[in-house]
């Protein structure tokens, strides 16, 4: 018998090495109980039994990432992780990806600097096809790889580089701070999605070499968490894992930390950014060092909260950007220390950089106090418990230990290490790290403004795309390839499901407050920890039109001190109970949204009685969140996504209407709102008579209405929410068109307003979309990612309103192929109704109901269920009435709903993208001219084209 961190572990020899451990509890009681051992050809497996939700998750960590890449072929380990979700031996083309959504479950996967993840959660009565999908992935999958197969996924991965890296503001800055941080044989000097010159010239030995020598057993660690059975799950691993080939050993890679001899600062003059950005990146120290957890302890400390150091000095004093933030990355072999800093408009860097010396200079001789690092430490212990809440966080993080620190049960370690930081460890590692000390100094700044770069810059070497028409490789897929198999003991065709498990539905209890408040509860006691809300209905539709945001306005400014308290001493208060209070306004309504320990649910709701009744209308935080406000409008400029949404919500609905509005006001509307206007919408409008209070977690309704009369005091009258005019579609399809020069890709949306969350056509319409663009399995993913190459994702949906609901099909294609998208998504639209058979309402059937299984997992789950249950006045058991009429549904039915809310002939086309080279091709969508809109969402030549910018909060 042996002890590993902590573990009480068993050797045994028969057959295969087996070392069993079980997870003992600490010193504090803290235990997650697991079993690990290893089978004979090397692959680590830890299985932890979870019995409260039927369902099963399972994670595959394969300690490969960047860091094990090839100059010259960077990029290569994220690039493999997608060609690892194709056929393989004994599962067909397509069936990793559609089979696990259409079983009811999730599945995805994950590359950093250091490892790659695979990861899946299904009802339980799909666990063996999961352990055969999964197993031949690992083993039995690179035969199956071909041409045609290779060069799709290069288009898709680039597609992903271009959403994530060219075509979003800041994206860049990864690259250069790499490229200038370590040399250029350092496995950190190339980012993980790698350079699209690398990806091109990936080939099929580059393939094969990679999966040789990485994706082996020995380089592995698979868990297992849910809903099973410990000895017959040992039973399945080794049926289904086995036999995999051992493979070669592969070496450990070393810690490797590198010095700066002299600060480095470089700019890039950024074609989506809006806003001027500095950041300082110092070298630190690799993951799980004994530096490593004050390091984290320190960003947090220097800018979270209105007490830290860049805080007070870059946003309260100086008034320089909206906020701050400092953080430690520490990976597998290095670390970094960053801070950042995204500045108001016009802002000079330089005088950003001098406020940062400034703050770490006050830091030095100041410190911070004990408070700070207290409610540190109670925070740490909340967001700890929600970090393992769902059985696939559990699996992700006992597997993540096992690989990276050497055992799961380190995760009781880590939290020991985390709260054993002090005072002294965090002044050391400031002083021997960042005060004064060199780093790489990024300056990005929009095109228009390079004299706001810091002085003494160079230029950084950032290499954009040029995008042509027909540039991309063509390719075509072999539908049946020729290839030997490799020869197993075991049969390895799918196996068959198992029973479905019934659909449970927690109980909800409901009572009212004494003020007239609706309360609506669910107890749940796997964690120590308490999720609340209260929402007032209202929102941005009670704001008057010329003064839109002031209700956003209003929620920002209640979480900045009570009448009691300075917001230092508020933000204090739920720091030292490890609680969050946040306060936040939408469209429909104003949002109270919480959690904490279940021990101090009492106090926090305290907390939140004083937030509620006693707000500080503190003048200064009122300009310095209007002024935050108005950089947020001008940052969103910059962001195509963003762009796109609102212009096209501006069309649909029109600016009358509260959805054609920007969440949050434009520019002008901000600009004239008053500390006045915010308190006249709070008498007026923040009533319990709209209200309503959800509360999931360990605490008993007793608790809860004990608790809530604290809230006594709250009164008010009922107050009528303004009803939205109605909307009508457009006869026939209009395409319109926002120039956004040099985009690398196009962003497309294209849809039609349909009925209210609460009219009983909604949910029939929610369940018709789901295989037309309802996630990777539907027609949009399948046929524009996998079959087309031409984007990272394509997806439709219908957000649920209080107002007709729209429903937008959308996505980000590359901009060469903008038209040949556009007839994608009109075609598979158009035809819907023609081309939804019996086995499309099977496969829709299919996927509601064992995705049910998954859905009470986790409180804000539950708690999602009951704001949905308030907010539309549905019944408790909606959930079960809307699966009633899944089963009960006939294809007559599905087809009324799509030709009656989904026709095409009654939708918007709208596209944001490079005018110079794609709006000459529009006319070939069939549906005339395009209508060029301006980055408002106006139209261009119109008299509100000169307006300012009504980019919101989004949607």
């Amino acid at each position: 018998m042996t002890k590993i961190f902590g573990m009480i572990c068993t050797v045994a020899l028969f057959g295969a090495l087996t070392v069993s451990c079980t997870g003992n509890k600490d010193d504090e009681g803290f235990n997650v109980e697991y079993e690990q051992y290893q089978l004979k050809n090397g692959l680590n497996v830890i299985l932890h039994q979870d019995k409260s939700d039927p369902i099963v998750a399972m994670a595959t960590i394969v300690h490969v990432g960047s860091n094990r890449e090839k100059p010259g072929r960077t990029g290569f380990a994220h690039f493999f992780e997608h060609m690892s979700f194709n056929d393989s031996e004994n599962v067909p083309k397509g069936a990793n990806r559609k089979m696990i959504p259409e079983l009811g479950g999730t599945r995805n996967g994950g590359t950093w600097s250091d490892g790659t993840i695979y990861y899946e959660v299904v009802p339980k009565d799909a666990f063996d096809k999961l352990l055969w999908i999964d197993s031949d992935r690992l083993g039995y999958m690179i035969n199956t790889v071909d041409v045609g197969t290779l060069e799709r996924e290069k288009q898709v991965v680039k597609n992903e580089k271009r959403q994530r890296v060219d075509n979003r503001a800041y994206g860049h800055t990864s690259h250069v701070i790499k490229k200038n941080l370590y040399p250029k044989d350092h496995p950190y000097n190339w980012t993980v999605i790698g350079d699209l010159d690398d990806l091109q010239s990936a080939t099929l030995e580059d393939v094969r070499e990679f999966y040789d020598t990485y994706y082996v057993p020995s380089n592995a660690t698979l868990v297992i968490a849910g809903d099973i059975d410990i000895e017959e799950t040992k039973k399945k691993v080794e049926l289904w894992f086995g036999e995999i080939a051992a493979g070669p050993e592969v070496e450990p890679i070393e810690p490797w930390a590198v010095e700066l001899e002299e600060s480095k600062k470089l700019f890039h003059v950024d074609n989506f950014a809006k806003l001027p950005e500095i950041r300082l990146t110092f070298p630190t120290v690799e993951q799980y060092h004994e530096d490593a957890y004050a390091l984290d302890a320190l960003g947090t400390l220097l800018s979270s909260g209105k007490n830290a150091a860049l805080y007070k000095t870059i946003v309260e004093k100086e008034k320089l950007a909206p906020g701050v933030s400092s953080y430690h990355r520490a990976e597998e072999i290095a670390g970094t220390f960053t801070i950042r800093v995204r500045a108001n408009a016009g802002v000079k860097l330089d005088d950003v950089y001098a406020a940062i010396n400034t703050s770490l200079d006050k830091f030095a001789t100041e410190g911070f106090t004990d408070e700070q690092l207290a409610k540190i430490k109670a925070q740490t212990e909340t967001s700890f418990y929600y970090a393992i809440e769902s059985i696939l966080d559990k699996a992700l993080q006992l597997g993540i230990y096992n690989e990276y620190a050497g055992s799961p049960d380190f995760i009781k370690q880590d939290i020991k290490n985390i709260k054993a930081v002090s005072r002294q460890d965090v002044m050391r590692v400031f002083k021997k790290y960042i005060h004064n000390k060199p780093a790489i100094i990024t300056s990005f700044v929009p095109k228009t403004d390079e004299a706001l770069v810091l002085a003494g810059s160079t230029k950084a070497n950032v290499v954009e795309e040029e995008i042509k028409r027909n540039a991309e490789q063509k390719f075509v897929e072999n539908e049946v390839l020729s290839f030997e198999k490799t020869p197993t003991k075991h049969d390895r065709s799918e196996p068959p499901l198992t029973d479905l498990p019934a659909l449970s539905i927690p109980n909800v209890w409901e009572s009212a407050s004494t003020n007239g408040m609706r309360v609506l509860g669910i107890e749940q006691t796997e964690l120590p920890v308490v999720n609340f809300s209260i929402t007032v209905s209202g929102g941005q539709a009670l704001d008057t039109k010329d003064k839109l945001g002031t209700a956003f306005l209003m929620a920002q400014l209640m979480n900045e001190g009570t009448a009691n308290k300075t917001p230092q001493q508020l933000e204090e208060a739920i720091g030292l109970l490890g609680a969050s209070i946040r306060v936040s306004a939408g469209k429909e309504s104003v949002s109270i949204r919480g959690n904490t320990l279940a021990k101090n649910f009492e106090a926090t709701l305290a907390l939140v009685n004083e937030i509620l009744l006693q707000p500080r209308w503190d003048p200064s935080e009122f300009e310095r969140l209007k002024a935050r406000r108005l950089t947020s409008i001008k940052q969103a400029q910059g962001n195509p996504n963003a762009i796109a949404s609102q212009a096209f919500m501006k069309q649909l609905y029109g600016a009358d209407h509260l959805a054609g509005s920007p969440t949050g006001g434009t520019q002008s509307t901000v600009s004239d709102i008053s500390l006045e206007d915010l308190k006249r919408y709070y008498t007026a409008n923040m009533t319990p008579k709209n209200a309503a209070f959800h509360v999931v977690g360990d605490v008993k309704q007793a608790e809860v209405e004990k608790a809530l009369l604290q809230l006594s005091a709250w009164d008010g009258d009922q107050v009528t929410i303004p009803e939205q005019p109605s909307i009508k579609n457009v006869e026939k399809p209009k395409l319109y068109f926002i120039d956004l020069p040099n985009a690398k890709q196009s962003v497309i949306y294209i849809g039609k307003t349909v009925v209210s969350a609460n009219d009983k056509y909604f949910y029939p319409i929610e369940f018709a979309n789901m295989r037309l663009g309802g996630g990777i399995s539907a027609r949009l993913a399948q046929t524009l990612r996998i079959e087309k190459g031409y984007t990272y994702g394509a997806y439709s949906y219908v957000p649920a309103t209080g107002y007709q609901s729209p429903f937008i099909a959308s996505s980000q294609v590359r901009s060469n192929v903008t038209l040949e998208s556009l007839e994608v998504f009109k075609d598979l639209i158009g035809n819907y109704r023609a081309t939804f058979t019996e086995e499309d309402l099977g496969v829709a059937r299919n996927m509601t109901i064992k995705s049910n299984s998954r859905r009470f997992e986790t409180l804000n789950s539950l708690l999602s269920m009951l704001e949905t249950i308030s907010r539309f006045d549905k019944p408790k058991n909606y959930i079960e009435q809307e699966q009633n009429f899944v089963i009960n549904a006939k294809l007559i039915d599905l087809h009324n709903a799509i030709e009656t809310f989904l026709d095409e002939q009654e939708m918007i086309y709208l596209v944001v993208g490079d005018a110079a080279s794609q709006l000459d091709r529009m006319n070939g969508l069939g549906y005339g001219e395009p209508i060029l809109l301006d980055s408002d969402g106006n139209l261009i030549g119109s008299d509100d084209s000169s307006s300012d910018s009504v980019l919101g909060a989004g949607q």
